[in-house]
């Protein structure tokens, strides 16, 4: 089932959506080498509660086995669903860091990979193509078009530079719940798939490798990191679908304004 959102419930998705947006401004302003995964979800959940939100991901999942979070922080091969933990960044690392906040019934949940140190110039072109397929991506999310419109436009952007794009996990609607439909593939055909209607509230993100678009999942049920140990970017942004250009509900101008290392940041405004 989709649901369309009216105003004022886009309205409540973007005060949720800008929590997110800041905390992980606080973590850019925090994150360097030898500073813990650890210390990073402590700084989030407490901010995340000041501002009267909730961590959507701290409890997520079967009951057996819960997200123990409120990041998600994945490390250079890993791809997504990383535990914060003891592990120290070191300089070299790429970190994914994966937010998800719920404030009065409605959710925001988007991503942003960070360098910590320098990193060389293939590194680079991984995280700045990452972030650009996103932005194609988002270009095709309007009324009429079609799903794979833009799995198409974010498969197309990454494969062309020879990077794996992942196919066991794709992005989704979001709103009243973390996951809703339609599930949104980063790859596809053009004009096939469900079509977009305005209103729908989608969470577009990219997940790609810098080798084979293959995963694999760890024994905590969770982290999932890249077949052949090779480096993952993910960005996301939650956006709603409009009439002629989408409206992006996230942003990354807090990471821009707040990051210590601001020749790292990739940024499209």
């Amino acid at each position: 089932m989709i649901y369309l959102k009216s105003e004022p419930e886009i309205e409540k998705m973007r005060e949720s959506t800008l929590i997110v947006s800041q905390t992980l401004g606080k973590i850019a302003e925090k994150i360097e080498p030898g500073v813990t995964t650890g210390y990073l979800d402590r700084i989030a959940e407490d901010f995340i509660v000041k501002q009267g939100g909730r961590p959507a991901f701290k409890g997520y999942g079967p009951k057996a086995n819960p997200f123990p979070a409120t990041l998600c922080v994945s490390v250079n091969e890993e791809v997504v669903h990383g535990i914060p933990g003891d592990r120290k960044l070191v300089e070299g690392d790429i970190v994914s860091v994966d937010c998800g906040v719920e404030k009065n019934g409605y959710f925001g949940d988007h991503a942003y990979t960070f360098i910590v140190g320098e990193v060389d110039k293939e590194v680079t072109k991984l995280l700045q193509t990452t972030l650009n397929s996103l932005h194609e991506g988002i270009k095709q999310a309007v009324h009429g078009n079609k799903i794979g419109d833009i799995g198409h436009a974010v498969q197309q952007t990454c494969e062309q530079e020879g990077y794996g794009v992942v196919r066991d996990l794709v992005g989704h609607g979001v709103g009243k719940s973390l996951h809703e439909d339609p599930s949104v593939p980063n790859y596809g055909r053009q004009g096939k798939g469900t079509r977009l209607r305005s209103g729908m509230t989608l969470a577009i993100e990219p997940m790609i490798n810098m080798g084979t678009w293959k995963v694999r999942t760890l024994s905590d049920g969770w982290t999932i990191v890249t077949s052949d140990g090779s480096l993952s970017a993910h960005f996301e942004h939650d956006i709603v679908v409009r009439e002629g250009e989408a409206e992006i509900l996230s942003t990354f101008d807090y990471i821009a304004q707040l990051s210590k290392n601001p020749e790292n940041v990739f940024y499209h405004g």
